[in-house]
């Protein structure tokens, strides 16, 4: 079996693996699932407060640049260095996230899931961003490069920071209220999942 088969069998894995996770409860606003969903949502609108929503709003507006600057770091890094394995571990980190965004977008296009603030109980949102909700795109490019930078550099001080940017960001979709929980969990499981798809990319492999 080739490489480029592998890939492919990975990839769509991961997009039904995301799949299952969601449609067992497609009618969303008539499941105990979406109720609780709500609840939590409207207990964190309920207590929010300018400082902690400053610092969420910073968390999400910066994830992109943290997902980004990680291989291009690993990159210059490498280059400046002649560091091999460092360079491979670039393009692992760049794969495994440019994967995650391509799973991403067909799930939102396949499920179509309205925002919080446009479902049938309406949530007050901080802001109101387009698009739809699930799978939560912030949590699974979060997750992705936490997990690939894991993998890449499994030591505490690399694994203990990256999950816990990861975990923060994920918890500032909530707590901003433009996603809901279900959205958030199985944006961490897709980009834990395309991290692994893309792990035969590691120099070690």
């Amino acid at each position: 079996m080739n490489t480029r088969r592998i890939i492919f069998i990975k990839y769509i894995l991961i997009v039904q693996l995301s799949l299952s996770f969601v449609l067992p409860v497609r009618v969303f606003g008539q499941h105990a699932l979406q109720r609780l969903d709500d609840r939590i949502l409207i207990n964190l609108s309920e207590n929010r407060t300018p400082e902690r929503t400053g610092f969420f709003m910073f968390l999400s507006k910066h994830n992109d640049v943290v997902n980004v600057g990680v291989p291009v770091g690993l990159l210059a890094a490498g280059v400046i260095t002649n560091d091999k394995a460092m360079r491979q571990n670039a393009l692992y980190v760049a794969s495994s996230s440019a994967v995650n965004v391509l799973a991403t977008l067909i799930l939102k296009k396949v499920i179509k899931r309205p925002r919080p603030f446009n479902g049938l109980v309406k949530i007050n949102a901080v802001y109101q961003p387009s698009h739809y909700s699930f799978p939560s795109g912030h949590t699974s490019t979060a997750f992705t490069t936490a997990t690939a930078l894991s993998h890449a550099y499994p030591k505490w001080y690399v694994v203990a920071p990256a999950f816990l940017w990861a975990g923060s960001v994920s918890f500032s979709r909530l707590y901003l209220g433009v996603h809901y929980p279900t959205d958030v969990a199985a944006g961490a499981l897709l980009g834990t999942g395309s991290a692994f798809s893309m792990g035969f990319l590691r120099p070690d492999k």
